[in-house]
Order: C-alpha cells, then structure tokens, then sequence
C-alpha cells in the first residue's frame, strides 16, 4: 500500500504567508505549483499575523504569483485583534492605532473610531507591524498605555520577519519596545493564540480535517497544537533543522517538509527500535539515527530531509532535553 501525503484526509489547508509563499515581493521555490495542486483537494486559506496589508492586497500578491486567492480566503491578524477587542469596548469606541493600513482598515470594519494620538484620551490600544511604524507610534502608545484601565491588544508576538533583505525585526519587537517603557503586558491575537485558529476554523469549517503549513514553531505549529489541528513544518523561512530538534514538545510538527512539494510525497513511517543493550534505532527512509544514553549518531545518512526526520524524532522521544544530549551535527546541518 502506497504511504499517504500529508494532505490525505484534509480538506481544509491553512497556508502562512512570509516565509512559506513568498519573502518579501519574491515567491519562494515550488510554493506555487505545490499549492494549485493542493487546491484540487482542499480547501486553501492565507492565514498571516503580518499586519500591515489589507486582506485584498494579500489576495492580489497571491494572484500576481499565480496562485487564485480571493480577500475573503485571507485570515489576518489584524481581523483576530478587532475580534478580541470587539469583546472589550463599547462599538464606537476611540482606539490609538500602531501600525499600518492592515491594521486601520480592521479598526473601522469594526465600527471604532481611529486615532493617533494619545491626547485624544483613546479607550484602547491596538498594534501591529508596519515597516512604517517608528519612535512616535511607539511613544503615542507607550503614553495612552500610562492609563492602565485601556486595553493594549497586539497582533502577534513574531519578533522576526522575513524579507527580501532577510530577516529584520518583527511586531513582538515592537511590542517589546512599548513593554519596556510602560511596564505592562498586551493580550495577542495572532498566532500562536487561538483567536487566530477559531476565527479561521469558524470562516471555513473543516470537514473530514485541517492542516496548518508554516514555516515557525512558535507561532504556525504551536497555533496549531493549541488548535487541536494536524501541522507541517516548511524549511523555507524562519526556523532551520537546528532549531527543529531543539524545538520542546509544545512545539513539534507533524510533517517536516523540505519545501511544499512534500505535500503531495508519500510521508515515510518513523520506525523504532530499541535492542538489549539499551541502544535506539530510528530508521526514516534510508536514514538511520542512534542514541545510545545522550550520545546520538548517524548510523546512515539516506536524504537529508529524512536525516533530519529521524534525528527529531529520536531526540523528542529521548525525554531530555537538547543541552543534555551529544548530537551528530550532520542531523541539523
């Protein structure tokens, strides 16, 4: 019997953006014809914490790379943040916008009035990224932010995002800058939280199952696991094998993909074994990975995807963590 893909059973792929289809204006390899393969047995929507463009100019990058996306297949984090807040103040209440025009146009579809000032005495905060956003935004909020009876909502905790340049500072970067000044925390809304995912699963409500493709453990496939839904791991953005096998359990793929044309590959079993001398074996393909106590070797290279495959899978299952173990550093490298 033929091994399945990681889309059997899937009819609904939730598909990050940055890092995953594109960095920056450029597509990344295969994103495009693995995805319009996809689309003929799934479901695709764009889920993306990157809050600084509006759902129809997302859609229209998507459609300019060739791939058919209209606004309302877009899932942003600005719509979870005008979702969560929607729950916190009074419809037509002032809020001191951080950000850009993503994140603005959220906060009048929602029915608030928009300010940039925290002179205008706001009744909320809410941030985002923009590559726009400088000290005076910051100062605003770090000011309107002194009264601590407003709410201070945040898109998303990415401290790092990808771009053509490579990878500059994200939106957490930002929030942390205001969380220094004013000595409080923001409620996020973004990925990792679940206000993402239940907005998304609510808007296109999954049949038989849905998968989450990204390129971060900490947002894309932590969201996912606290979502209760199945995640892939695209080696094309942020996080590289060596973070992978460091990664802590909250945090672990269900598929590892080289790139997306993993989706449509039949995914190897993991195969384990463990002899009389207390030695582990995990075979992934042609790969072979030993663990003997804390000491963890290659015994046969195979490919590199399914190298590192195995090599994750026999360090998440050993129950110590990274610091205490040996690793072959042909596993991550």
């Amino acid at each position: 019997m033929a091994k399945a893909t990681p889309l059997r059973g899937i009819d609904l792929v939730l598909v990050d953006l940055d890092g995953v289809v594109y960095q920056g204006s450029q597509p990344i390899a295969y994103a495009k014809e693995s995805l319009n393969k996809a689309s003929m047995v799934a479901k695709l929507a764009f889920v993306t914490n990157n809050a600084s463009r509006t759902p129809s100019s997302v859609a229209a990058h998507l459609r300019g790379l060739g791939i058919a996306a209209t606004p309302d297949d877009v899932v942003t984090s600005p719509q979870a943040a005008l979702r969560l807040l929607s729950r916190l103040i009074a419809p037509g209440s002032l809020v001191l916008v951080v950000g850009g025009q993503g994140l603005s146009d959220e906060v009048e579809k929602a029915g608030f009035r928009l300010t940039r000032s925290a002179e205008d005495q706001p009744d909320a905060v809410v941030q985002g990224f923009s590559p726009d956003v400088g000290w005076e935004q910051l100062a605003q909020a770090s000011f309107a932010l002194q009264r601590a009876d407003i709410p201070w909502i945040a898109t998303n905790t990415d401290w790092t995002i990808p771009v053509e340049g490579g990878v500059a500072p994200g939106n957490g970067a930002l929030v942390s800058a205001v969380h220094l000044a004013v000595g409080r925390l923001a409620t996020f809304a973004g990925k990792p939280e679940k206000e993402m995912f239940d907005l998304a699963l609510e808007r296109f409500t999954p049949g038989s199952g849905a998968l989450m493709i990204g390129d971060r453990l900490d947002t894309d496939i932590l969201g996912a696991r606290r979502a209760g839904i199945a995640s892939a791991l695209v080696l094309t953005g942020i996080d590289s094998p060596k973070t992978l096998v460091a990664s802590d359990a909250s945090m672990r793929p269900d598929f590892i993909l080289e790139d997306l044309r993993g989706l449509h590959q039949p995914y190897p079993e993991v195969k384990s074994s463990v002899d009389s001398d207390g030695i582990v074996t995990v075979a992934v393909g042609k790969a072979v990975v030993r663990r003997k106590e804390n000491v963890v070797r290659v015994a046969r290279e195979g490919t590199r995807i399914d190298l590192l495959r195995a090599g994750s899978a026999i360090i998440h299952d050993s129950g110590l963590k990274i610091f205490g173990l040996d690793v072959d550093p042909q596993i991550y490298s």
